[in-house]
């Protein structure tokens, strides 16, 4: 079965869609049979695969319009503006919290992980991915109200675990979008640790333009910006190290190609490839 794993933050901003679709394609090159689940209605994470509009989507499944196993495209489910009518629809039924967790009971079993971006608030669709979850992973900016809204966060956590589902548990906070260079930045980072000791991921995700140009072109930063992209193979690292169950995935045989222009991709095969004329450098380098 699944370890499904809930990414939110109270707030927008915070790089949590960008965290799905990046340690999605970190696990799967890791070998692990991994599902992404869009749970927001602004559908970004959709937007970021290339699959916005496909149908059926997650609204679909809510309403049992369809079935989840219906709605899986390339191991995504997406969504759209329609989940917005559909959290209003469901909020008015009786055990509305475990409406996802009872949809999604016929997938569990052809996966490894299932990851599931939140929307940017603690409401419904919220509480409804962490009853269907094992573990909660945080995101938060290196802002005053960011780290803020993580107390929140974790305190909606614990209100899930307590009343509907007491396998939840926290498996990190990431502080994402960082400038370690700047004062700012490494005092959030202090105040994290402080805070949530051993639950504070020791990556640091850092910020850049690039997340959001990545974004637009619906390519993973793994392979638009691969020396940016090693912050998250660090974190999907740490991550499977906190996953028993995952502790089989391997590292992905990959190097880093640079061209003249500066962007990277992943040499995924590389004992029939030669150098290019740009040059080759080991995956833990950065430009």
């Amino acid at each position: 079965m699944a370890q499904t794993i809930t990414v939110l933050s109270q707030k927008g901003g915070t790089g949590k869609t960008t965290t799905v679709r990046t340690l999605t394609d970190a696990f799967r090159r890791r070998g692990v049979h991994t599902l992404a689940i869009d749970l927001d209605p602004q559908g970004n994470l959709s937007d970021y695969f290339d699959l916005a509009g496909n149908d059926p989507t997650i609204a679909d499944v809510l309403c049992g319009r369809s079935r989840a196993s219906e709605a899986i495209s390339r191991d995504l489910i997406s969504a759209s503006i329609a989940l917005a009518e559909v959290e209003l629809r469901l909020a008015g039924k009786m055990g509305r919290e475990l409406s996802l967790r009872r949809t999604l009971a016929g997938v569990t079993d052809d996966y490894e992980l299932i990851l599931i971006d939140c929307p940017p608030s603690l409401g419904l669709l919220t509480v409804n991915a962490l009853v269907a979850s094992d573990r909660a992973l945080i995101t938060a900016e290196a802002q005053y109200f960011s780290l803020r809204g993580v107390e929140q966060a974790m305190e909606v956590v614990e209100l899930a675990r307590d009343t509907l589902n007491p396998n939840l548990s926290v498996l990190g906070v990431l502080l994402n979008r960082a400038d370690m260079r700047t004062i700012h930045s490494r005092k959030a980072f202090a105040s994290l640790r402080e805070s949530y000791g051993a639950k504070a991921f020791k990556t640091v995700v850092r910020s850049s333009i690039a997340y959001a140009e990545s974004a637009q072109r619906s390519r993973s930063i793994l392979d638009y910006r691969p020396d940016l992209g090693q912050d998250y193979l660090a974190l999907a690292s740490e991550v499977l190290a906190r996953l028993p169950a995952l502790r089989h995935a391997s590292e992905p045989a990959v190097r880093l190609v640079f061209t003249r222009s500066g962007e990277g991709a992943y040499d995924h095969d590389v004992s029939r490839r030669q150098p290019s004329p740009a040059g080759l450098s080991p995956a833990g380098s950065s430009t």
